[in-house]
């Protein structure tokens, strides 16, 4: 931008063949229509702000809403983490109220260790479905 429309060469250095189609539009552009787009005064040149990341790499709402696939395992995946958070619950609850001599310590420790094993498969799902189903931050350095 600062050095203008015309000379956008000076910065930019596109030495490969597969960058011609780029020379070529830029060329286009500056014949036709003075170098930029007309945003009729939508932009007044400057660009919007960036939206926040989040915002920017929304997967809900850009996709899973009006995907009937996505939106049934959306449903499905929330509905088997709710029912893991029950079971857990349940399975201490049941443990606890039990009287003393009604179920076997082996028993008790197994529904003690099952409700630990089903909410933690709840915790691990609850992320699976945000970062595939909501947000998922991608950073080329690291790839």
């Amino acid at each position: 931008m600062d050095v203008g429309p015309a000379n956008w060469q000076k910065p930019c250095f596109v030495p490969t063949k597969s960058d011609a189609l780029v020379i070529g539009f830029r060329k286009w552009l500056n014949k036709y229509a003075g170098g930029q787009v007309d945003w009729k005064g939508k932009y007044n040149g400057v660009l919007p702000p960036t939206p926040p990341r989040e915002q920017l790499m929304d997967r809900y709402w850009s996709h899973v809403v009006n995907c009937t696939s996505c939106s049934a395992a959306y449903k499905g995946f929330n509905v088997l983490e709710v029912v893991l958070r029950v079971v857990s619950i349940a399975s201490i609850a049941i443990a606890a109220a039990a009287k003393q001599g009604a179920i076997s310590t082996a028993a008790r420790t197994a529904m003690v260790l099952m409700a630990v094993l089903f909410y933690a498969s709840s915790r691990c799902l609850a992320r699976f479905i945000y970062r595939n189903f909501h947000y998922h931050d991608y950073d080329h350095a690291f790839r």
